[in-house]
């Protein structure tokens, strides 16, 4: 099988293809969208996935992988010349390949608006990587965020695994400022887009948990009144809206319970170290928000193991199924 471009045949069924751009080309993001669309194969209700990236870079991961035909039967390439031979560097953090990244992701995209494919998965990318490349980048929700026209402040990242799953109002950014940000309006935000994110994986009626600001959600104001002004007032207006929600509370004591079909986290520790403990390599990063179904993984791009062919793709393989069985 030849690894240029290839147009999806007619046969090849578009209601829960999968494009997975390659993220950053320095990094394990190409091998593991390889070892991932490999693992996929033959799985029920799920299509061939359709990689997104630089060919000859795909080629490359093939030819070291050793992939036989069958394998390489098992997924098409959409090729995306966007860093030159020349400029690869596995390992290393480029702007170049940087680039490259948002690049990926823009043709991913494109090939959902055609509908080509019914979702998105994105290999890990470096954010230093990207910002060097001269474009403003916290992360692929705020660039998923501008790309479908949908307002940053209705896009929130939400990780999944083992069954948790927890959104986050705010993600990349100085805990301080990201507290300050926090406000009635945006917990509710974050709360509808974390159902409708829930409903899409087949929770008919989800009943969401809001934890608090601060610890024990600030105990009726004994450990600040942040809770009493911001996450209470939201909820208390999101059960108006006939919303099922409960909170704040403590999130020690909420994740631990796991009684609830999703969570809204206020900051990116609050929720991350609680879904990477559970499952440190298998969370996947799913956008709750855009009108797109899109999903990370919960890891980096690993360039210190880059292009030596060791990588752990259970978690883009997991969540190219989730992806696949969600559409």
């Amino acid at each position: 099988m030849s690894l240029a471009t290839v147009t999806p045949p007619e046969s090849t069924s578009t209601s829960h293809r999968v494009a997975v751009a390659i993220g950053d080309p320095n990094g394990i993001g190409p091998e593991i969208a390889v070892r991932a669309a490999v693992a996929v194969s033959g799985v029920p209700h799920v299509a061939r996935p359709l990689l997104v990236g630089d060919a000859w870079l795909i080629e490359h991961c093939c030819q070291a992988l050793a992939l036989g035909p069958a394998e390489r039967a098992g997924f098409d390439i959409h090729d995306v010349p966007a860093l030159a031979r020349t400029q690869w560097a596995p390992g290393e953090v480029h702007a170049s390949a940087g680039a490259a990244t948002v690049a990926y992701v823009r043709a991913a995209l494109d090939l959902w608006r055609e509908g080509q494919v019914a979702a998105v998965a994105a290999c890990p990318h470096s954010e230093t990587a990207v910002n060097s490349a001269g474009i403003a980048f916290s992360g692929y929700g705020p660039l998923v965020a501008d790309l479908t026209d949908t307002p940053r402040d209705e896009v929130f990242l939400m990780l999944v695994a083992q069954g948790l799953r927890v959104a986050h109002l705010t993600v990349h950014e100085r805990l301080l400022d990201a507290v300050q940000r926090i406000t009635p309006t945006l917990v509710e935000a974050g709360v509808h887009a974390t159902c409708k994110a829930l409903r899409r994986m087949g929770v008919r009626e989800p009943r969401v948990c809001v934890l608090g600001i601060n610890p024990h959600a600030g105990e009726d104001g004994l450990f600040g009144d942040d809770d009493e002004r911001i996450t209470r007032p939201a909820v208390q207006a999101l059960w108006a809206q006939g919303v099922a929600v409960d909170g704040p509370v403590g999130a020690d004591l909420a994740l631990s319970e796991q009684r609830h079909d999703g969570y809204v986290a206020m900051f990116h520790d609050q929720g991350h170290i609680a879904v990477k403990m559970l499952s440190p390599k298998g969370a996947s990063a799913v956008l709750a928000g855009p009108p797109v179904l899109f999903s990370s993984v919960g890891h980096g791009a690993a360039f210190n193991i880059a292009n030596q062919f060791v990588a752990d793709a259970t978690a883009m393989t997991a969540t190219l199924q989730l992806l696949a069985e969600t559409a």
